[in-house]
């Protein structure tokens, strides 16, 4: 019988799935990105729905600490051809029918920071967080054989969990973790997890040179000396997705740089495969609207939240000066997100008669408006938003996160925007429309499946990276246009965005249905 397509019996009773990440957004600093967002919120889903769900992340050295943490049990580990002997504890959860575990080892901490992802250097990357999940795989690959109540699903995501469809093959038929269903969700296309088949502490031989593994199944495609942890789960997992129908799409071509088309990172071949053989579904995110965030909702409240949170803004910065000044701006735009070239790159592109878009954009909205960028991430893009930040008196840049901050942004700013090159899904357009603040977007991803032009928000496109840029201009002064000139207008589609419904339990379902129990 094929790994993990065993008639679904089991599922006439209890229906039990884990799902195994690198992140979790229930747990406090247990969210980077959107993964952590995907975590927190759609194993609620699918217990409304009478599964059972088990959450799985690393403990990174701190989260097995948290009170009220009890550890269940002393699991061994086989790694690196040696004994390991592992903890597992359980955490507090939203929901009875919702577990928290975390797996507690020193390699899953390694430079004990406490930090779930790390920034090696270019001659060897990935190479410190390869080791710490290659680990995790392998934990959770042995937690699931002595597990008293092993899944029926395995629901992995990203390139950090992809090694364990690989795992599954090498261990006896009869086994639990040979009869579990793995499901793969790609997240983003960008991360894939790359590292030597052999010659480095780092590598695949270093961690699992006794194992039989299907290495053909692992190679990355570029690179045949190197497995790819993202490549191995898209050709070994029984079912594929990814966060949005349009991103499905696009990874099953190729990229492109040249015309500004982010697609399959090198991978495409092997998701047009995935494709053809039905196994790759697109299926939107969610976004919780039933406990909305409290936020400011005045430019005094926004005006304190930004004080509290005067660390985030460097001291030279000129646009300091709107913490003091009692009328709001004319216009107030927002952006809040990771500062990696996916989410900046438009912003920085050179157009005509400007060194980037972004500061066409401050001259067109003029000294009485004002925008607010909140993020951070790659150096160098945060010290090029400091430098502009610092000549600018309407662009306010705070260099950091803070979740408080982001919610008073989205419930008070009057245009979003979010020119990502590429967009798996993107929850903070959803997390705007929800407050009722339209968005300029990029027509690519999720962000094309989600907002509509001239109806939800704006959404512009272009065939090369400068006409991307030069639409995204044009689509802000159409929107600060329509907002100033025709407010009944401005007023209906302020009113739409905010009634979009981008609903946990309709993904849930599709999970249920197109991934978890669909054997077709």
């Amino acid at each position: 019988m094929t790994p993990g397509l065993r008639p679904d019996r089991s599922l006439e009773t209890e229906r039990r799935a884990w799902l195994v990440a690198a992140e979790n957004g229930h747990l406090p600093g247990g969210k980077v990105g959107g993964v952590g967002d995907v975590i927190r919120d759609l194993p609620i889903a699918l217990a409304d729905k009478g599964w059972k769900i088990r959450i799985i992340t690393p403990a990174y050295g701190r989260f097995h600490r948290l009170p009220g943490a009890t550890k269940t049990r002393r699991l061994a580990v086989r790694f690196g051809g040696r004994a390991h002997f592992a903890e597992v504890w359980k955490l507090a959860a939203p929901h009875p029918q919702v577990e928290i575990v975390v797996i507690a080892h020193g390699l899953l901490d390694p430079k004990g920071d406490g930090r779930i992802y790390h920034q090696d250097s270019d001659q060897q990357p990935f190479a410190t967080d390869a080791s710490k999940f290659a680990f995790f795989n392998a934990a959770v690959a042995a937690l699931v054989q002595v597990d008293a109540e092993p899944p029926q699903v395995m629901h992995l995501h990203d390139w950090h969990v992809g090694l364990l469809p690989a795992l599954r093959t090498v261990v006896p038929a009869d086994s639990p973790l040979a009869q579990v269903r793995m499901v793969y969700t790609i997240h983003n296309l960008a991360y894939q997890g790359i590292r030597p088949l052999a010659g480095h502490e780092s590598s695949l031989a270093a961690w699992f040179y006794e194992l039989d593994l299907p290495i053909g199944e692992m190679l990355d495609p570029r690179y045949p000396n190197c497995v790819n942890f993202m490549a191995c789960a898209i050709r070994l997992a029984d079912r594929l997705n990814t966060v949005s129908p349009t991103y499905a799409r696009e990874i099953t071509r190729p990229s492109d740089p040249a015309l500004g088309f982010v697609g399959g990172e090198g991978l495409e071949a092997e998701l047009q495969k995935a494709a053809a053989n039905d196994r790759l579904k697109g299926i939107l995110n969610g976004c919780v609207y039933n406990d909305p965030a409290a936020a400011a909702n005045s430019w005094a409240d926004l005006k304190a939240s930004l004080r509290q949170h005067r660390k985030l803004v460097a001291d030279r910065d000129p646009a300091q000066a709107w913490l003091k000044n009692s009328a709001p701006p004319m216009h107030l735009l927002t952006s809040v997100g990771r500062l990696v070239a996916q989410k900046a790159a438009l912003l920085l592109q050179p157009v005509p008669g400007h060194t980037t878009a972004l500061e066409s954009i401050l001259e067109l909205i003029g000294k009485d408006s004002l925008m607010i960028l909140l993020g951070s991430g790659d150096r160098e893009l945060e010290q090029r938003l400091s430098q502009i930040s610092a000549g600018h008196a309407n662009l306010l840049f705070l260099n950091g996160y803070a979740e408080t901050l982001s919610e008073a942004l989205y419930a008070n700013g009057d245009l979003f925007l979010m020119p990502s090159s590429f967009e798996p899904c993107g929850i903070s357009q959803m997390l705007a429309m929800r407050a009722g603040q339209p968005c300029v977007v990029h027509a690519v991803g999720g962000l094309k499946d989600t907002v509509l032009d001239g109806e939800t928000g704006f959404v512009f496109s272009g065939d090369t990276p400068q006409e991307q840029a030069s639409a995204f201009i044009s689509s802000v002064q159409r929107a600060l246009a329509m907002r100033q000139h025709d407010p009944e207008a401005w007023r209906i589609l302020r009113t739409n965005a905010a009634n979009q419904r981008f609903s946990w339990p309709r993904a849930a379902q599709s999970y249920i249905t197109e991934l978890y129990t669909d054997d077709s």
